[in-house]
C-alpha cells in the first residue's frame, strides 16, 4: 500500500484492542504484527525521503559553503506532516490490507 496516498489519521486514536484482535484471537499477536508492518512502512518511508534528499547533495559540503534550499525544506515538511507508521499500519490492519500468517499456527504438531 502507498503510504502516501494512505486515510489514516494524523493524530492518535484510541483503539479498542479486543476488538481489533478478534482475527488473531491474541491482543500480543495483533499488536506484533501492527508493529512489524509500522517499522516496514518507516523503513520505505525513510528510504524515500534519503533518496530524495541525496539529490540535494554536494559533494564539497563544508559549514561555510551549506545554505538553505528551499526545495528540501518543502520535502522534509511533506514527510514530517504524513501519518506517523503505526497509524497507517493500524488503518491497514482494521481495514483488513495486511496479509499476515503464524507459522507456528500453520505447521501440524509433531507428536
Amino acid at each position: 500500500m502507498d503510504y502516501k496516498k494512505t486515510n489514516a489519521p494524523l493524530n492518535t486514536v484510541t483503539r479498542d484492542m479486543i476488538q481489533m484482535s478478534e482475527d488473531t484471537g491474541n491482543v500480543y499477536e495483533t499488536v506484533c504484527i501492527v508493529a512489524k508492518r509500522a517499522n516496514q512502512i518507516a523503513s520505505e518511508m525513510k528510504h524515500d525521503l534519503e533518496k530524495k534528499l541525496q539529490e540535494f547533495a554536494s559533494l564539497n559540503d563544508n559549514m561555510e559553503e551549506v545554505s538553505e534550499n528551499r526545495e528540501q525544506i518543502e520535502i522534509s515538511r511533506y514527510y514530517e506532516k504524513l501519518p506517523k507508521p503505526t497509524l497507517i499500519a493500524a488503518q491497514e490492519y482494521s481495514e483488513h490490507k495486511i496479509h499476515f500468517r503464524n507459522p507456528a499456527k500453520d505447521k501440524p504438531n509433531m507428536d
